[in-house]
């Protein structure tokens, strides 16, 4: 496992996130020695679409991105869709492109970088049923388990977790790519 320590990751999420897409790749970055904090729209807690709560940790209008390494942005169809209607919250997330960071994707979370602007150019997988929205959006979307474009990795379903969350361990521990852009 590839050595974290030091770098702190942004989890963000809202309530109705597909739960093993943010327990997996939390229990990951903490295990690499990573320190995952959870950023939400409003303060106190989330809860995922199978009951799983997590306490919020940063509320997205008061996250900086200066203040993370990354960001992973777990799917679920419900999280996705608030996310995309929250102004900091999808600002906090484009954030993280324009600064060349390593942002992570996995479901319906490419929702939210549609909004943000982001995806224009860049060939990504996720949910099956977003490759319209993604292509519309100048994206160039695939079917495969994982994929990684300049420090941007997107996954499908909770079935790609192991290989997602290999690549978002190496991903961080690359740091910047200079190919990473808004």
């Amino acid at each position: 496992m590839t050595d974290l320590n030091g770098k702190k990751v942004a989890f963000l999420a809202t309530d109705g996130f597909e739960d093993s897409e943010l327990t997996s790749p939390w229990h990951a970055v903490s295990d690499a020695g990573a320190t995952p904090v959870l950023v939400a729209p409003a303060e106190g807690e989330i809860r995922g679409k199978n009951g799983h709560v997590q306490s919020v940790q940063l509320p997205a209008s008061d996250a900086v991105e200066g203040d993370f390494d990354a960001l992973v942005l777990p799917g679920g169809v419900v999280n996705a869709d608030h996310l995309r209607m929250d102004e900091a919250s999808v600002a906090f997330a484009k954030a993280f492109f324009t600064a060349s960071k390593p942002v992570a994707a996995i479901c319906h979370a490419a929702w939210t970088l549609i909004e943000a602007g982001v995806v224009d150019g860049r060939t990504l997988t996720s949910y099956p049923s977003l490759k319209t929205d993604l292509r519309n959006a100048g994206a160039n979307w695939v079917d495969e388990e994982v994929v990684v474009d300049q420090g941007f990795v997107s996954s499908r379903t909770p079935d790609d977790l192991d290989a997602f969350n290999a690549k978002v361990i190496e991903e961080i521990a690359e740091g910047k790519h200079s190919g990473q852009h808004a």
